[in-house]
């Protein structure tokens, strides 16, 4: 989810949701220790719980990225086994390492010795296998391996990641899933935190998993392009909590952070293209993300706009419903 889950996206997602954990966008290490990228930490409060997500293969420098990262609130830090961008494959993070059990276990040894026994907490996503691994062989190995290690979470995207000859995309569609593989390692592994991703695009579908052992499931893009079908009814369903917010109600809630952001200087854009699904399905929604898509770019815009959007999202529903 890199340049997707910014600050901004994690505040709208907050909005919907109260209670599901947040992830950021993959940080490299590098960035962080080498380049002084601190910014990269930067959050609101509100959007707590949040995972630190890293990227990295260095564990003196993941060590040293996780000291960085701590009193920034984050209730966990986790290091990505699992993305297949060649960007960071050049830099030998994400999928490439299931390749290397033994590393990823001393990168994650280093980050739970700096995280000290009241920091947050280690995890790893990892995939199911690459290439020509064979996954209900390599899976388990490598849990095993990165478990002896001291970590206790692993977030499987039970997919398998091919290094060669498929583009990132092509990578979250076209290897088949095996949420039965990730289920199996739970019974196999009973006392980890196993949780899955992977496809998983309704609340129906994490209860799911749920009912099968799972610890946990994780929403990945679909959380993105249609958060109100994919996240609002988290709270409600997961936890006891009140039903759903309307999507008029998270504009709402949204209207006074975009209002600080421009005050700040910041452009209404870098907020509002995280708010282009929010009526997905819906009669206007076409209307909601043309508008923003249009008007929250040019110099000067504010909230003007998507308060236009979404009048021109009641016009539609009025016409739908005579």
């Amino acid at each position: 989810m890199m340049d997707w889950t910014d600050r901004h996206c994690r505040y709208l997602h907050r909005k919907i949701s109260a209670r599901a954990e947040l992830w950021t966008e993959m940080v490299a290490a590098p960035a962080l220790v080498q380049g002084g990228a601190l910014h990269l930490l930067d959050h609101d409060p509100a959007e707590h719980p949040l995972v630190l997500q890293l990227g990295g293969s260095d564990p003196a420098e993941l060590a040293a990225a996780v000291r960085l990262a701590a009193g920034h609130g984050f209730s966990g830090i986790n290091l990505n086994v699992g993305c297949p961008s060649d960007r960071v494959q050049s830099g030998c993070f994400g999928a490439v390492l299931m390749r290397r059990p033994e590393l990823v276990a001393d990168c994650c040894a280093a980050m739970l010795e700096a995280a000290g026994p009241d920091g947050p907490a280690i995890s790893v996503k990892c995939r199911i296998g690459v290439d020509d691994q064979i996954p209900e062989e390599a899976l388990p190995a490598f849990l095993e391996t990165v478990a002896a290690a001291g970590v206790r979470r692993f977030v499987i995207h039970a997919r398998k990641a091919w290094l060669q000859g498929l583009s990132p995309k092509e990578n979250r569609e076209i290897p088949p899933l095996d949420h039965a593989l990730v289920s199996a390692m739970k019974r196999a592994f009973p006392r980890l935190s196993i949780w899955i991703n992977g496809g998983i695009t309704r609340i129906g579908e994490v209860e799911g998993f749920l009912a099968q052992g799972l610890d946990g499931a994780m929403i990945g893009r679909a959380a993105y392009h249609e958060p109100m079908g994919a996240l609002a009814e988290a709270d409600h369903r997961l936890h006891g909590g009140p039903p759903p917010p309307a999507p008029e109600d998270v504009v709402a809630a949204m209207e006074p952070y975009i209002a600080r952001h421009l005050a700040g200087g910041g452009r209404l854009h870098q907020v509002t293209r995280h708010m282009l699904g929010l009526f997905a399905g819906r009669p206007g929604a076409r209307a909601w993300r043309r508008i923003l898509a249009e008007r929250a770019c040019r110099p000067g815009a504010g909230l003007e706009v998507p308060r236009m959007a979404l009048a021109a999202v009641g016009a539609e529903g009025l016409r739908a419903a005579s």
